[in-house]
C-alpha cells in the first residue's frame, strides 16, 4: 500500500460513554485486542501501544480461520488525552481522531487516507464497523 491522491476519508459513531472512559478503551492494549477488527471472522490477538509523540502502536489483526492476517502498525505525531491522535501508518498515510466529549457521550471521528488497493467505499465500511464494534464494546462494559 502507498500514498494515494484520493480524498480522505472519515467514519464516526457517538459512544455512550464518558471521554475518560472511551479514551482508556480506545488505547489500552488489553481493550484493544477486544474491539480491533471489522468482523466476527477476524480478531486481534497482540496490541501494542505507546500513546504519545513519536510513540509507536501495532496491532496484530488475523483471520481467526489462520487464513491471513497483517500489521497494523505507524507511529503517533499529535497526542491530546481524550482530545485528539494523529498518526502515520507504516506505509505513510496519515490518521486523526477526534473525541468530542458532551456529558455522558463521546462523539469519535476518524478520517484517515485511503489505500490505493481496495475500493474506498469498502475501507470505509471496513473502518466504520471497526468503530461500531468498539462502540458495542465500550456500551457492554
Amino acid at each position: 500500500m502507498e500514498v494515494t491522491n484520493l480524498s480522505p476519508i472519515t467514519v464516526s459513531t457517538t459512544v455512550h460513554a464518558h471521554v475518560a472512559k472511551v479514551w482508556q478503551f480506545w488505547t489500552s492494549p488489553q481493550h484493544i485486542t477486544q474491539w480491533c477488527f471489522a468482523t466476527d471472522t477476524w480478531h486481534t490477538p497482540r496490541a501494542e501501544n505507546d500513546v504519545r509523540p513519536g510513540g509507536k502502536f501495532l496491532s496484530r489483526m488475523e483471520a481467526k480461520d489462520g487464513s491471513m492476517g497483517f500489521d497494523l502498525e505507524g507511529v503517533y505525531n499529535e497526542v491530546i488525552e481524550n482530545e485528539l491522535i494523529t498518526y502515520a501508518i507504516a506505509d505513510g498515510r496519515k490518521v486523526t481522531v477526534v473525541f468530542t466529549a458532551d456529558a455522558d457521550q463521546t462523539t469519535i471521528t476518524e478520517t484517515f487516507d485511503p489505500e490505493n488497493m481496495n475500493p474506498t467505499d469498502m475501507q470505509q465500511a471496513g473502518w466504520q464497523a471497526i468503530l461500531d464494534n468498539f462502540k458495542r464494546y465500550v456500551e457492554g462494559i
